[in-house]
């Protein structure tokens, strides 16, 4: 792909785009920062038995589209920051996590802890958007390099990557049998 002009657009077909795949997840990366200077786009299929973590941004704002199957999402400040299980966070207002089915959206704004899982046994395939670019590109294919080594996730590492692209980790990321 190159980057646009005033005078072109950008296509990317179905099944087109740069393809990073680990065991803990495969990111297609839709629309980068050489193509919009608003946000980076990306396909992601999410295994069963992944889980992010809650995590908090102070820069960026997210959206989040369900393609094809099922993820427990979260997107509030819960009550209580607890040091894990965000499935069980409740907001002040009363909002709990909510199992996100296809068609559903969920926006992001910066400093919104938020969340996504997949509790069930079939993967789960959503569009992702993460404003301002490339800082997403970048942290996806240096956490997807960790992700691919043999073994448990190197957690040290995992925090020292995120601490880099404005993400406080708030409960650990996990991936496996769900």
């Amino acid at each position: 792909m190159t980057a646009l002009t005033p005078s072109e657009g950008l296509l990317v077909p179905p099944g087109h785009g740069r393809t990073v795949r680990t065991a803990a997840q495969q990111v297609t990366f839709k629309v980068t920062g050489n193509h919009s200077r608003i946000a980076s786009s990306f396909e992601v299929v999410v295994p069963p038995g992944f889980d992010v973590g809650a995590h908090v941004h102070t820069r960026s704002e997210e959206l989040f589209y369900v393609l094809e199957g099922e993820l427990d999402v979260l997107a509030f400040e819960p009550r209580v920051r607890t040091a894990d299980h965000w499935q069980r966070w409740r907001s002040l207002s009363g909002n709990r996590v909510v199992r996100a089915t296809p068609g559903t959206v969920i926006v992001v704004p910066p400093g919104c802890p938020h969340a996504f899982a997949n509790p069930t046994g079939s993967p789960a395939k959503m569009f992702f958007q993460a404003s301002p670019p490339p800082d997403h590109e970048r942290y996806f294919e240096e956490l997807l390099e960790i992700l691919s080594a043999d073994g448990p996730p190197d957690h040290g590492a995992i925090e020292e990557l995120r601490s880099r692209y404005d993400i406080e980790q708030l409960t650990p990321l996990r991936h496996g049998t769900p």
